[in-house]
């Protein structure tokens, strides 16, 4: 057998572009209804799979060079897709924990995003935010924040492909101190950043219904249609938060979302902990996509979302982990392990969301949710190389009976050791390629200082 070291092969081509080879793993392709592929071989060329399969049924181009990455003993799948975080939010990890979500918001978080965010302390965060999400495993990501053009600078700078929405709100918010501008600046940004790669979609995330006047959405969603992009919210994130909405409008938040049009598929909503069930048939109806975010909903004390109800109403569902003040963490492997168990205490059901359901929810379903089903989230030829290597050389996944059960209940973003998106290889054995951890990880706890004093 050839060695895997070896660049060049005496086996017939296949398309002397090809650049980038990943063999030996079991491959999760999570395409319907096929089975693993043992002893896999990926072929990828210009940022594209060109071709996948068993690694006797997939020839080595014969000429040109082009990088391997060894994925014996390993699992090769889809990147995850994390469809709601607020990666600059890192700054604030640990922070203001153990405590509820309006105290949390207004008394902690609001406040310090005052005093200390800046374009650059946002462009660090989300750097971080980056690095983390890279180590774990996520290749593509939906963010909502302030100072957004530093979150794309940093994606960019990072390799990872996103979403990436300047934050509306209708009150002073960092970079806007006069939220009249709130649009103005929204507009401005997508403006600046719309075709700037295919790596980056810019967007609009409005708060809340709570925190944005109907004409603040419903500006936010005339832009986000004109330019065909999605409009992210939070919905119904509290009890407190749809009483409050009844009261100033006499309907839950679904029907007065509606009564502005904002009910639809550009939709992009997270959380959805408190939707009843004619709002959740709503939903599906004008194809929403819902942001599950299991861990945030705990740790805030916000309730449990009745992921199964939307599941067997059909709605398209992806997984978030929200940002690291209320998370702490970005890895999605953990979030899928809570999301799994959390649906089955909820439910009383040990049926409820299995481990293939939740898998989905950060793969596929986070592919439809952004509206890239059509290039991402499966492993299959002519969809865009964005693929993570897990090792399976750790005590905690050995034996390995179901490799989607070990993938969603045993394993850890720790255990992913390669990460390619479009193509480009990110993290190799661990390795960063295109960041530096050290100058990140310094550069934050230099910031940290100041927003612990």
């Amino acid at each position: 057998m050839a060695s895997l070291n070896e660049h060049r092969c005496e086996t017939q081509s296949q398309d002397k572009d090809v650049n980038l080879v990943i063999e030996g793993g079991m491959a999760i392709t999570m395409t319907k209804a096929k089975a693993p592929i043992p002893g896999a071989r990926v072929l990828v060329s210009k940022g594209r799979i060109l071709d996948i399969g068993k690694a006797d049924e997939v020839k080595l181009p014969s000429g040109g060079h082009f990088e391997i990455i060894d994925a014996h003993d390993a699992i090769i799948m889809p990147g995850l897709i994390n469809t709601h975080t607020h990666s600059a939010m890192t700054l604030f990890r640990g922070m203001a924990d153990d405590i509820p979500l309006k105290q949390w918001l207004f008394e902690k978080i609001f406040p310090a995003e005052a005093r200390f965010l800046t374009p650059e302390t946002v462009y660090w965060g989300a750097l971080l935010g980056c690095l983390e999400m890279i180590a774990s495993g996520t290749t593509c990501f939906a963010d909502g924040y302030f100072f957004q053009d530093q979150t794309i600078r940093a994606a960019h700078n990072a390799g990872l492909r996103g979403l990436i929405a300047q934050g509306v709100i209708d009150f002073p918010a960092p970079g806007i101190p006069d939220p009249k501008e709130n649009i103005k600046t929204a507009r401005e940004f997508i403006d600046r950043w719309i075709g700037f790669s295919d790596l980056i979609m810019p967007g609009i995330f409005c708060h809340s219904p709570l925190t944005c006047s109907s004409q603040t959405l419903n500006k936010a969603l005339e832009i986000s249609k004109k330019h065909h992009l999605p409009l992210q919210i939070h919905l119904s994130e509290t009890s407190e938060e749809v009483h409050e909405i009844i009261k100033r409008h006499g309907k839950r938040p679904v029907h007065y979302l509606d009564q502005l049009g904002l009910i639809d598929r550009s939709l992009i909503a997270a959380h959805g902990v408190h939707l009843n069930n004619g709002e959740i048939k709503l939903l599906k109806k004008k194809g929403v996509k819902i942001v599950h975010v299991p861990e945030s909903n705990m740790k805030l004390g916000s309730g449990v979302a009745d992921i199964s109800g939307m599941t067997k109403n059909g709605l398209t569902l992806g997984l978030g982990t929200d940002g690291c003040s209320s998370n702490n963490n970005l890895d999605l492997f953990s979030e899928m392990d809570t999301a799994a168990k959390l649906a089955k205490v909820f439910d009383l059901n040990p049926l409820s969301l299995n481990a293939g359901a939740v898998l989905e929810m950060a793969t596929t379903g986070g592919a439809a949710v952004m509206g890239l089903e059509k290039e991402i989230g499966t492993l299959e030829k002519g969809k865009k190389a964005d693929i993570i290597v897990v090792d399976l050389n750790h005590p905690h996944l050995c034996p390995l009976y179901d490799p989607i059960s070990a993938l969603v209940y045993s394993a850890n973003g720790a255990d992913v050791k390669d990460v390619i998106v479009d193509g480009r290889v990110l993290m190799k054995e661990r390795k960063f390629t295109t960041i530096d951890p050290d100058e990140v990880m310094g550069r934050v706890r230099e910031i940290s200082k100041k927003i612990g004093n």
